[in-house]
């Protein structure tokens, strides 16, 4: 049978190295970009800093025009433009292009890391597991998507599909999944589970020798009898096994020492982090006022020392070809200067843009400082408002942080679902989950409060809620079920 060759015709989206430069600029914090900037200072001769611009990050979160953004970015009375055009046309030169291995950014350069100091001490044992340049890579964005618990709740899936985006990475979710087992075994045992069953085995694994009976029935009850250990269901337990108490003792002994909570664990040597706040909002005569950390608000330029000597050279009438590959490296630094300072004045407005609108969505929080006052809000709500993709405004919210006249919040903490009351009045879920804690903090331990009684407590007080939602919220507060919570 003979073969018949065909093409496909696809369209995929391709980001450029600024846009991508600019994405791993806009979802740093204030210390991780400053540390950016000094390097990209050192690395490129061409770029200068000049003294911080303070009023270009302050604006009223009541009525900001954005005709007001600016600020002084790469002012210099040499049209660098022009010298950049003067390259192209009929010249041998021909028009300026990077470099083949030019990219605008450290080919080695890992995704952004944690604030969390366990994920510092797991990209440390990634470089010595991976010696793969896009291995180490790969398992550098698992580390960086574990969360403080340690667990690992995005789906690979997505992962893949954000490598693919965001990075322009291929991958699949066969390959990542190689990389997360690799991972699994690092220190603390029980790191990246994507579930508290996973965790635990992970845990019992590295602890069995295959000479201990308690360990060897404690990974029975755990990957084949979960549920009826977390609902202490022990003579189930003891007659699908044939085990006595003794034995099940021991086993259930085992369990209960291994730690459910891997990320927090004590094993891992933790530094002592500071935040620096990346806003501040302030109340003034009846305004808030939202100031951007001079720190993320630098006055960037083209070093006119820089641009003065590729004029020169391009004036030389000799084209030598050392000439010109100084010319064109040269070039490669302006150019590389002229895209971080787009991409740093893009991240200041981003980052108002969006402030700003959180700050208008949730003005009676700042204003009051209670958490009853905080409305719904959801990604979509601000990437609306300032025109963005939900993607761009997560970046923002991930690791920054706000100081208020009340204490410093991470902009996480704004966002939540929403519900209506009886009245029709659209409230937030952290609301719901601080009237939940509160009823559970003051039940009667001898008979606490059962999914369906918390429900009842919650409709008698104006908020029509399902048991299942009620369920959920108690899980996210790390709240056991009524049977666990039973004190003798």
């Amino acid at each position: 049978m003979a073969l018949k060759q065909f093409q496909i015709q696809t369209l995929q989206q391709k980001l450029s190295p600024q846009q991508i430069q600019f994405i791993k600029l806009l979802q740093m914090n204030t210390q991780d970009f400053e540390d950016r900037m000094s390097e990209e200072l050192l690395d490129n001769p061409a770029l200068e800093k000049g003294e911080t611009d303070t009023e270009f990050a302050q604006s009223s979160a009541e009525g900001n025009n954005d005709e007001d953004w600016g600020g002084n970015f790469g002012n210099s009375d040499i049209d660098v433009d022009e010298i950049l055009r003067a390259s192209g046309g009929d010249d041998e030169f021909g028009s300026f292009k990077m470099g083949e291995d030019y990219t605008g950014e450290d080919k080695n350069e890992l995704p952004i890391r944690s604030e969390s100091s366990f994920q510092d001490y797991l990209l440390e044992q990634a470089r010595a597991s991976f010696h793969d340049e896009k291995e180490l890579l790969l398992a550098a964005h698992l580390i960086n998507s574990i969360e403080e618990d340690g667990y690992l709740r995005r789906e690979l899936k997505s992962i893949v599909n954000d490598l693919a985006f965001n990075e322009n990475i291929l991958t699949t979710v066969d390959q990542l999944e190689r990389i997360l087992i690799k991972i699994q075994n690092f220190d603390p045992a029980g790191i990246a589970a994507r579930d508290l069953q996973e965790c635990l085995l992970l845990q019992l694994y590295k602890k069995d020798y295959g000479d201990n009976d308690a360990i060897t029935l404690a990974e029975k009850i755990i990957s084949e009898q979960m549920e009826a250990f977390s609902k202490k269901h022990y003579n189930k337990i003891k007659k699908v096994f044939k085990v006595n108490d003794e034995e099940l003792k021991c086993a259930i002994n085992e369990i209960i020492r291994l730690n459910p909570k891997p990320g927090e664990s004590g094993s891992v040597s933790s530094k002592t982090q500071y935040i620096v706040p990346d806003f501040t909002v302030k109340e003034e005569h009846g305004q808030l006022i939202v100031t951007l950390n001079s720190r993320n608000a630098p006055e960037l330029k083209l070093s006119p020392a820089y641009s003065e000597t590729l004029r020169a050279y391009e004036q030389t009438p000799a084209k030598e070809q050392q000439l010109k590959d100084t010319v064109q490296y040269i070039k490669q630094k302006i150019e590389g200067a002229r895209w971080f300072i787009d991409s740093v004045k893009q991240r200041q407005h981003t980052l108002m843009s969006t402030m700003e609108a959180i700050v208008k969505r949730q003005r009676e929080f700042f204003i009051e400082g209670d958490e009853m006052y905080l409305r719904p809000m959801i990604l979509k709500d601000i990437a609306t408002v300032v025109n963005l993709d939900i993607s761009t405004i997560s970046r923002v919210a991930n690791s920054k942080y706000v100081e208020t006249e009340f204490g410093i919040f991470p902009l996480k903490y704004f966002f939540s679902e929403g519900i209506s009351n009886d009245e029709g009045e659209e409230i937030s879920n952290k609301e719901i989950k601080k009237i939940l804690e509160e009823a559970i903090n003051q039940e009667n331990k001898d008979k606490p409060l059962t999914d369906e009684a918390l429900t009842t407590l919650l409709k008698d007080k104006g908020y029509p809620i399902a048991r299942r939602t009620v369920a959920k919220y108690r899980e996210q507060l790390n709240i056991p079920v009524a049977r666990m919570r039973k004190e003798l």
